[in-house]
């Protein structure tokens, strides 16, 4: 068996650019689906994807690891995001292809399944309609996700800290605390919540302002609370707070993982196979995470793809905690698909047991939604002084 070409298929999903991989065969009807998104840099991971394909073509698909060395060793220099999404979106599609040309679900080529379902949370009012209502009008913020709770979830992911510097002004603290509060109180302790600081503080002194008023509504975790990239900061904040933190959406490797383990900085990881390397890389990680006691909970605010990559990743993964899941990001998510796995019980997906991925594009369906220039939401993230903030 040989790989014959790479193909990409973009939908515009408003805030982001779904980037479809087609990975095909040499063998009829027999082809891979994977998932590079990126936000704002479609064009970038296209023509990386295309980079990427002469390193590809002609070679054995099953032979999933040597193909991954192939693309990271020979493009020589460091790959980055942009080049680790490409990579990840190849990667996974041959996995799909080795799931359907053994009859087996990638799960089981993972080892097997560890648990009978996927519990996942998703966002307010799952991320639908644009961007998420303020949180000034705290009555109206918990009507939202009370009705975000009635569509059957049971965990839940809520912005709570606005733009920040390096410093934290008290009557935004004393907001986020009495917002926190409410939120709590409204859904009762049955519901996780989860809030995500988008590495919006400067300084560990900010973040741990806000840390500290959240903390008494007991959240799952508070993700990003400063900026990736600096472990022993973020061991440095864990430390000082009463909090479970997370991390992991914009680290890519194995050694920015490590190093977060090392410093034993957060209490979940937050991979996201559409960048790190997919489950090559993915599988890395969590084992990492697992021997230094750390949570597997994957990033994931994408295309139905990477759903379905994410759901065979968790069934078969010992220290996976929940998932990220972004169903309603677009009322046709579904649509683009002609075959679908992502399948919700009591805030849970079910364990899908069609052979590959599970998932199949309708590519008529997706062509009805081209590549269009996204809403970019991060060009409101400014300062009262007109300074840029961290979005």
């Amino acid at each position: 068996m040989k790989v014959t070409a790479i193909e990409t298929v973009v939908v515009n999903a408003t805030h982001r650019n779904w980037i479809f991989v087609k990975v095909l065969t040499d063998q009829p009807g027999l082809h891979g689906w994977g998932e590079a998104t990126l936000e704002w840099k479609t064009r970038g991971v296209v023509a990386t994807i295309e980079d990427l394909a002469p390193f590809v073509i002609g070679e054995d698909p099953q032979r999933i690891e040597h193909i991954v060395r192939r693309m990271t060793h020979f493009s020589f220099w460091p790959l980055g995001v942009i080049g680790l999404s490409a990579v990840s979106g190849i990667e996974q599609a041959l996995w799909d292809i080795k799931g359907k040309s053994l009859g087996v679900p990638v799960w089981q080529l993972l080892g097997g399944r560890v648990r009978d379902r996927v519990r996942v949370y998703t966002h307010i009012l799952r991320g639908a309609g644009g961007p998420p209502p303020g949180n000034a009008d705290i009555s109206a913020f918990c009507d939202a996700v009370q009705e975000t709770v009635e569509m059957g979830y049971n965990a839940i992911k809520l912005g709570f800290v606005p733009y920040t510097g390096y410093d934290a002004p008290l009557p935004a603290v004393r907001h986020v605390e009495k917002l926190a509060a409410a939120v709590r109180e409204r859904v009762g302790d049955g519901v996780d919540i989860m809030t995500d600081f988008h590495g919006r503080p400067d300084s560990i002194d900010a973040a741990k302002a806000y840390i500290d008023v959240i903390a008494p509504i007991a959240p799952l975790f508070v993700e990003e609370p400063i900026q990736p990239g600096d472990a022993r900061a973020m061991a440095d904040l864990a430390r000082r707070v009463d909090c479970p933190l997370a991390t992991g959406e914009r680290l890519f490797t194995p050694r920015e993982f490590a190093d977060i383990a090392e410093n034993r900085a957060v209490a979940f990881i937050q991979p996201d196979l559409a960048h790190c390397g997919g489950f090559s890389g993915g599988r890395r990680i969590a084992a990492i995470a697992e021997a230094a006691n750390m949570g597997v909970a994957p990033h994931n605010p994408m295309g139905p793809v990477a759903g379905a990559v994410a759901l065979q990743f968790d069934i078969a993964t010992p220290s996976f905690v929940i998932q990220e899941e972004a169903s309603g990001l677009a009322p046709w998510f579904e649509e683009v698909c002609s075959a679908f796995p992502l399948t919700m019980t009591d805030g849970s997906w079910s364990i899908p047991i069609a052979p590959g991925l599970g998932i199949e594009i309708d590519e008529k369906a997706a062509a009805r939604h081209p590549f269009q220039q996204e809403v970019i939401m991060s060009l409101d993230s400014i300062l009262p002084d007109g300074t840029i903030a961290n979005w």
